[in-house]
């Protein structure tokens, strides 16, 4: 009998000059290419994912602030899986082995469950269906609440996106997003959603394509520009024009973008390697939605509701 590989069963798209790969352990995107180019940052079936790249989010993205918070009158204490910062850090899913339960040469439907525990004492099952077409790699997330009481929720992507061979550095970008969350420098913790242009414009502000050059962010952005048919679209390209786009409707009202800077700098693997663009249902420490002055988005699922959120990345 095979030996599974570490990112767990691997499952491959094709349609027209896209293929995907879908690792089962957190329902993670492993490689999505178009014609052979690399629109994400990927990672080897046999290697331990790298952090959180590629993975489904779930049931919170990003950080619950040390840990804790408060939800229908109970205090609950999270396991912190970020120590360095001590945060309770992208949700409960992303280490969760899921399952098939349809699949075809472009599609692929996965599900696990995240059973009570101690900091989520709730059952949530969470779908996921990715879908390749010639518009490029659509995945949907669904979560249901089998307990019988309410259940805080919030999910997202976490794909590194690549542009092209040239440095991060040479990228240009365009996000339509008129407020970014400012944080503390070491621990990350949201302090203030303040307008781009008021913030820092030359390092938060992408409402006109630019040059990213040597900017490090690694924060959420809110007040997203949307088209006639609600949907905002990310867009990140190299110099010949080419590159990749990440779009995602209301159901994400926040997303987060990360340069991919990482402790060491060049010598460490993946530093700047792509740029996490991870459209998100709530805000950073969303779980503490009551501190905070402006609408966290935290969503709230009763018992047998169900809560949906899909975005799409394509070939540019």
């Amino acid at each position: 009998m095979a030996r599974t590989p570490v990112s767990g069963i691997q499952h491959t798209l094709r349609s027209g000059a896209y293929e995907a790969v879908i690792a089962s352990v957190g329902a993670s995107l492993r490689a999505l290419r178009h014609d052979g180019r690399d629109l994400v940052v990927p990672f080897e079936a046999d290697e331990l994912r790298p952090g959180y790249r590629g993975t489904t989010l779930a049931p919170w993205p990003n950080r619950v602030v040390d840990g804790r918070y408060s939800f229908g009158g109970t205090d609950h204490q999270l396991a912190l899986t970020e120590p360095g910062r001590g945060h309770a850090l992208h949700g409960l899913s992303p280490w969760l082995d899921f399952h098939v339960t349809d699949r075809g040469t472009d599609h692929v439907t996965l599900s696990a469950t995240i059973e009570p525990q101690a900091g989520y004492p709730w059952r949530v099952e969470v779908t996921t269906t990715y879908s390749l077409s010639t518009d490029g790699l659509t995945q949907s997330v669904r979560a249901r609440n089998d307990s019988a009481e309410p259940a805080p929720w919030g999910t997202g992507p976490h794909p590194y996106l690549v542009a092209g061979s040239s440095p991060l550095d040479e990228w240009t970008f365009r996000l339509p997003a008129d407020d970014v969350l400012l944080v503390t420098d070491s621990r990350l913790i949201p302090t203030s959603l303040t307008p781009v242009a008021e913030a820092d414009a030359a390092r938060f502000d992408y409402r006109e394509a630019r040059v990213l050059g040597g900017v490090e962010i690694d924060h959420a952005y809110s007040g997203l520009g949307r088209d006639a048919d609600g949907f905002t679209t990310a867009t990140l390209t190299d110099a010949s024009g080419a590159g990749v786009a990440m779009t995602w409707d209301e159901a994400c009202p926040w997303v987060q973008i990360h340069t991919a800077d990482l402790p060491g700098g060049d010598i460490t693997p993946g530093h700047r390697a792509g740029l996490a663009v991870e459209p998100m249902t709530c805000a950073p420490d969303a779980y503490n939605a009551a501190t905070y002055d402006y609408d966290a988005g935290l969503i709230v699922l009763e018992p047998g509701a169900e809560s949906a959120a899909s975005w799409r990345i394509f070939a540019v």
